[in-house]
């Protein structure tokens, strides 16, 4: 489960973030969390491990927020954008699959809400 080490990681990240920017900061009460749909994370694995992976932390009695990204991809092809829900779907327009991901593979930290 990779989901556990990802949780774990930025767990620490907003921690090392948190202390660097303001040294007085002792608790973590939010992070919002960005995870693309081709990310390769599972949200509800990640929210699971979050519940774990918190303990003894500062963000021990942080609330986890998911926000979720579509994919989408640049049809070489036809020249169109095109949402995607899976890696390797072909494009609904011309069935082409020379695509170019521009958006969906996000897995990042975008806010942290402290006390």
């Amino acid at each position: 489960m990779h989901e556990m080490s990802l949780t774990m990681s930025m767990i620490e990240l907003a921690e090392e973030h948190c202390r660097k920017a303001d040294p007085s900061v002792k608790k973590i009460t939010g992070i919002w969390l960005e995870i693309g749909a081709l990310s390769c994370a599972e949200p509800e694995t990640i929210e699971y491990c979050f519940d774990v992976a918190r303990r003894t932390t500062m963000a021990e009695d942080a609330k986890l927020h998911i926000v979720r990204a579509k994919g989408v991809a640049w049809c070489v092809d036809c020249e169109k954008e095109i949402q995607l829900e899976v890696r390797g779907m072909a494009c609904p327009h011309c069935n082409g699959f020379n695509l170019r991901l521009t958006a969906g593979d996000e897995l990042r930290i975008k806010d942290i809400e402290v006390e």
